[in-house]
C-alpha cells in the first residue's frame, strides 16, 4: 500500500487520535471546521516558525581569573567563588580525595588557559552553602567540580558526592569545557543539578550515574551552552522542578536512562532543544502549584531571563518515554516543535496526549502555545486538547486515523 503524508492544522478544539505504521487505514476528518487536507509532498521537512527575539537570556560579563598551583592553605580565588584545588596546565591527577568544606567554594577545578585530567579520585563538596543562588546556578559557585574561563578537564572513574545547599555536581561555565566518564555523581544538597552547562559551557558525558535531589540530573541555566550525553542512567528524585532534563541550551542525550520520580521527565524554556536517541524516559508530574498542569514533558517560555525568546524543540528518536502523571507533552507561553520517530509511548491514566494551551506564564490572553507535531512510523493515542488562543500543525507520516471525540 502507498505510503501518505498528512496535514492538520486546529486550533480550539479536542480530538483524539491513533496513528501508527503500516498496520491501520487512512481516513481524512474534519474537526472544529479545519479541513485535513491529504499532503502532495514529504511533510516531514522541517518546518519554521516565527521567533521573537526580544528577550534574551543574559549572562556574567565578569571573566574569571586563571587558576594555577597545587592546594594549599589559602585556597585559589576567581572573582567569584574559590577553589580548594585549581588544576595547572598539562596537570595529571591519579586517585586521591578532594573535599571543599566553605561556603563558596569548589573542591576542584580550573579557569583560563588550562588542560587538565582526573582518573579515580574522590570528589567531595561536604559542606559549605553557596551565599548566592544566582551565582551558584548560574556560575557554578559552590559546585564540586567547576571549570570555566574556557579551561578544559577531562575526569574518568571519579566519585562525586555534593551535600551542601546550592552545589552542583560537575558545572561547565563561561566557555569551560568537561569531558566525564565512567564516574558516579551524587547531589543531595538542595538547590543543585547533577551536571550542568550555564553561560556557553560544554560538557561531554559518557556512562555515568547521576543521582540528584533537588533540581535535574541533566540540567543548564542562564546563557546556555552545550551538553552530549552518551550512555548512563540519569535520576532526580525531587518534586516540582526536578525533571531528569532540563534545557536551556542545546542537549542530546543517547542510549541512556533518565528518571524523574516525582517531577516531569522533561523541561525545555524558550529557544533550546532536547534530542534523545534510543534513550528510555519517564517522568512523574507531582506539581501542586495553582494553575498548573500535569505533563510529562514541557516546552514553556518562563519570562525569567534565563532563556531566549523563540522555539522550544523536543525530538525522540527510538527509544520509550512513559507518563505517570498527567499529558505526555504540554506548550504554552511558546512556539514549540515536537519530533517523534518510531518511539514507544506510555500514556498515563488520564489518556492525555498533547494539550497545547495558556497555562500559568505569560500574560493572560496572549500565552497561548503554537505547536508544531511531527510524527514518522509513529504510533500515536490519546486525546489532543488546543484552546481557543493557542494552535496546532500536524505533520504525520505513513497512515494513521484521526477520530473526532
Amino acid at each position: 500500500m502507498k505510503s501518505k503524508a498528512f496535514l492538520a492544522i486546529l486550533v480550539g478544539t479536542t480530538i483524539s487520535l491513533s496513528a501508527c505504521g503500516q498496520a491501520a487505514q487512512s481516513a481524512d476528518v474534519t474537526v472544529n471546521e479545519e479541513a485535513i487536507s491529504e499532503a502532495s509532498s514529504d511533510l516531514n521537512d522541517s518546518v519554521t516558525i516565527a521567533e521573537s527575539e526580544t528577550a534574551k537570556a543574559s549572562t556574567s560579563d565578569t571573566k574569571k581569573s586563571s587558576h594555577s598551583g597545587k592546594k594549599s592553605e589559602d585556597s585559589s580565588e576567581s572573582s567569584s567563588g574559590t577553589l580548594a584545588y585549581s588544576l595547572s596546565d598539562g596537570e595529571s591527577l591519579s586517585g586521591g580525595t578532594y573535599n571543599a568544606e566553605n561556603e563558596d567554594e569548589s573542591a576542584i577545578g580550573a579557569g583560563g588557559s588550562v588542560t587538565a585530567s582526573i582518573s579515580g579520585a574522590a570528589i567531595n563538596k561536604t559542606a559549605g552553602d553557596a551565599t548566592s543562588a544566582d551565582s551558584s546556578s548560574f556560575e557554578g559557585v559552590n559546585a564540586a567540580v567547576r571549570v570555566y574561563d574556557n579551561a578544559t578537564v577531562s575526569l574518568e572513574d571519579c566519585t562525586i558526592t555534593a551535600e551542601a545547599d546550592n552545589a552542583t555536581g560537575v558545572f561547565a561555565y563561561d566557555g569551560g569545557t568537561i569531558n566525564i566518564s565512567d564516574s558516579t555523581v551524587n547531589v543531595t544538597g538542595g538547590g543543585a543539578g547533577g551536571i550542568q552547562v550555564a553561560g556557553g559551557g560544554t560538557l561531554y558525558a559518557t556512562n555515568l550515574t547521576v543521582t540528584s535531589a533537588s533540581k535535574a540530573a541533566i540540567r543548564s541555566d542562564r546563557g546556555g551552552g552545550t551538553m552530549v550525553v552518551n550512555k548512563g542512567t540519569y535520576t532526580s528524585t525531587g518534586t516540582g522542578g526536578c525533571p531528569a532534563i532540563y534545557s536551556t541550551a542545546d542537549i542530546t542525550v543517547s542510549d541512556a536512562s533518565c528518571i524523574s520520580e516525582n517531577s516531569r521527565a522533561v523541561i525545555i524554556e524558550g529557544k533550546n532543544s532536547v534530542t534523545l536517541e534510543n534513550c528510555t524516559l519517564s517522568g512523574n508530574d507531582q506539581s501542586t502549584k495553582e494553575g498548573s498542569i500535569k505533563s510529562n514533558v514541557l516546552l514553556y517560555q518562563s519570562a525569567s531571563g534565563d532563556a531566549k525568546d523563540g522555539t522550544s524543540v523536543f525530538t525522540m528518536n527510538g527509544g520509550s518515554m512513559k507518563s505517570n502523571s498527567g499529558a505526555m507533552f504540554y506548550c504554552t507561553n511558546t512556539s514549540s516543535i515536537i519530533n517523534l520517530n518510531n518511539t514507544d509511548l506510555e500514556l498515563s491514566d488520564s489518556g492525555e496526549f498533547l494539550i497545547v494551551s495558556a497555562g500559568r506564564w505569560g500574560k493572560d490572553g496572549s500565552n497561548g502555545g503554537n505547536c508544531v507535531l511531527g510524527a514518522t512510523d509513529q504510533l500515536i493515542e490519546g486525546s489532543i486538547t488546543v484552546d481557543d488562543i493557542s494552535s496546532l500543525e500536524l505533520n504525520l507520516d505513513k497512515f494513521f486515523r484521526l477520530e473526532s471525540l
